[in-house]
């Protein structure tokens, strides 16, 4: 997975970072005034896009924090067993088994296109 550097007060509500290196989507981000002898703290909370934790970070406002960049692909479904799908992609024609999320179960059929994100994992994120 591919990676750029930023700072904690650069980062906004919905953006991307990586946080014990797993990818993760910023829900909130809370400011501290700095204090008599420090600089200010910036509390962020993320959700991981893998498991669904909350993580939280308190750093510094100027400290650099990794960001994930995510390749967002199509890819078109060839074959379902079970709760998997086998499917190409539609740039580079890579065949790969990939999770179907429960709110796509009914929308997945063989040969249709989905959406999926690159996060050294692959997640499913729509069907076209």
């Amino acid at each position: 997975m591919e990676k750029k550097y930023a700072t904690l007060n650069e980062l906004k509500v919905g953006s991307f970072v990586l946080i014990d290196d797993v990818p993760c989507k910023v829900v909130s981000t809370i400011h501290s005034k700095p204090g008599k002898h420090g600089a200010p703290k910036i509390r962020l909370e993320a959700i991981g896009l893998v498991d669904g934790r909350r993580r939280t970070i308190v750093q510094p406002a100027d400290a650099r924090v990794e960001v994930p960049i995510i390749e967002k692909r199509n890819a078109q479904v060839i074959s379902i067993s079970g709760n998997k799908a086998n499917v190409m992609d539609l740039e580079t024609y890579e065949t790969f088994d990939i999770d179907i999320p429960e709110e796509f179960k009914d929308k997945v059929q063989e040969g249709s296109v989905i959406l999926y994100w690159d996060v050294g994992v692959k997640l499913m994120k729509g069907v076209k």
